[in-house]
């Protein structure tokens, strides 16, 4: 065999060796840069006191990819998180957020659909965390006790003295003057005290007492008795006149 053929076939040899590193080269990085659902993750995190869900999108070969979000309930969409949003990857990782006031562990369906390549969800599920955003409400101070013993000490100041009341023994003569005015018994007598009979009311308005009575016995005895002694010493003095 000549010289000739033997070195023709060696740079054959070489250029087929050459041809078949290059195109495997090239499958190899044709799959590396290939679109995948594994370069997509989604997280549910808080942007301040609003809840947010982020979904990042790895695709080193930058494939455009439309992002749907929903809410799932007992594996069934209940509604769709805001709309589709297109992004395209990168090595680093480029990411799309979707506004989402989420519930403590709340699940969420995220969809992935780039070209002809992708057409699936992140598996498994979003699931979010246990605790949620802070609101406006509970980042307010609340106040501390010392604050709130001081508004009320202020509130207590601040508020009128009650007017003070007659004392009974005022109130009492008041009402006695009343009722001798009005010719009516006393407002303060108890419930238990005897109420005076019908024919002694009279008398207790002129001020007699109840031995009035008594004394008038007494007084037409003494009438009675004057009076004998009159008659008697008349008829006796006419006695001695007839002798």
């Amino acid at each position: 065999m000549s010289k000739t053929r033997r070195s023709s076939r060696r740079s054959v040899r070489v250029l087929g060796v050459a041809s078949a590193t290059a195109a495997l080269a090239l499958g190899v990085a044709g799959t590396a840069l290939a679109c995948d659902i594994s370069d997509f993750s989604a997280e549910a995190t808080c942007d301040g006191s609003n809840g947010v869900i982020v979904v990042t999108d790895k695709d080193a070969g930058g494939t455009p990819a439309v992002i749907t979000v929903f809410l799932e309930n007992n594996g069934a969409d209940v509604k769709k998180v805001g709309k589709p949003t297109e992004v395209k990857g990168s090595a680093a990782g480029t990411p799309v957020t979707f506004a989402e006031d989420w519930k403590p562990n709340a699940t969420y369906r995220v969809h992935v659909k780039a070209g002809n390549k992708v057409d699936k969800d992140i598996t498994p599920n979003l699931t979010t965390p246990s605790t949620a955003c802070k609101t406006e409400e509970s980042e307010k101070p609340t106040a501390t006790a010392t604050e709130t013993a001081s508004a009320s000490a202020s509130a207590s100041a601040d508020a009128p003295a009650p007017a003070k009341s007659a004392s009974p023994s005022a109130t009492a003569t008041v009402s006695a003057s009343a009722s001798e005015s009005a010719g009516t018994a006393p407002a303060g007598t108890s419930d238990n005290a005897p109420s005076p009979a019908v024919g002694e009311s009279n008398l207790a308005e002129t001020g007699a007492s109840s031995n009035t009575g008594l004394i008038a016995g007494v007084a037409a005895a003494l009438v009675l008795v004057g009076g004998g002694a009159v008659f008697y010493g008349m008829r006796r003095r006419g006695s001695h006149s007839g002798r």
